[in-house]
């Protein structure tokens, strides 16, 4: 489904990813880790046409990202939640909602995906007339993943869902995540939680200094002793 070959991408004259490859299938959840300043956080940016490549090539069913421009790629089922929630703060969370259907297969769609959206996450339905800029951090990153989830996505890239949540929080947010991944959609998921991170995907890359260094099953990567003490803390 989606494929990155061989991809760099920079920062005005500052490389920021090289030569990175990954790969994912049709319902699949892969994970992006490493530590700050890994990379992660640009792969899914040049998955969304946001940093210019100046190697390699990010395809979605064929269809090669580049030759579209940004406000396009979501069109294709693409969903991109950027860390930070960047929620709109002076909208009602209903308000947020409903600007996340805004292509049109979505649009046509878009009661019958919120009641969806309010079935995974109640917490948004009881508060769907608040004002997002005054709910918790955790009720935020609800509200932003389900804003994504309003585009009926067949891939959504989730960059550092539990940044920032307190551990009860966390918990529910890879518990829904969970559910969403079970619904058929397909996860890329960043996280520099690695342990919850692997306890969710199938599989995952482990980006350093704009590189991919490894690679395997959530299960091969948990075990690796290499990953464990960089990680883990084992």
């Amino acid at each position: 489904m989606l494929e990155l070959t061989g991809v760099s991408a920079s920062y005005g004259s500052v490389p920021a990813i090289t030569d990175v490859s990954i790969s994912i299938g049709e319902g699949e959840a892969v994970g992006l880790l490493g530590a700050n300043g890994a990379g992660k956080s640009t792969t899914l940016r040049a998955v969304s046409g946001l940093v210019k490549l100046f190697a390699g090539k990010v395809t979605f069913d064929g269809v090669d990202l580049a030759t579209l421009p940004p406000y396009r790629i979501p069109e294709l089922g693409i969903a991109h939640v950027p860390e930070g929630r960047q929620v709109f703060p002076e909208m009602t969370v209903q308000e947020n909602l409903e600007i996340g259907a805004y292509v049109p297969k979505a649009k046509a769609d878009r009661v019958r995906t919120m009641e969806l959206v309010y079935n995974i996450f109640p917490r948004l339905a009881d508060r769907k007339k608040q004002l997002a800029g005054t709910m918790s951090g955790g009720e935020q990153q609800m509200l932003a993943v389900g804003r994504g989830l309003m585009l009926k996505p067949r891939l959504l890239m989730l960059d550092e869902p539990s940044l920032g949540l307190a551990p009860v929080m966390t918990d529910v947010t890879f518990e829904k995540i969970g559910e969403i991944h079970k619904m058929g959609t397909a996860i890329l998921l960043v996280e520099q939680n690695v342990s919850r991170a692997l306890s969710l995907v199938q599989r995952a890359y482990v980006l350093e200094s704009g590189k991919v260094i490894m690679h395997g099953t959530s299960t091969e990567l948990a075990n690796n002793k290499q990953v464990q003490a960089a990680y883990l803390g084992i």
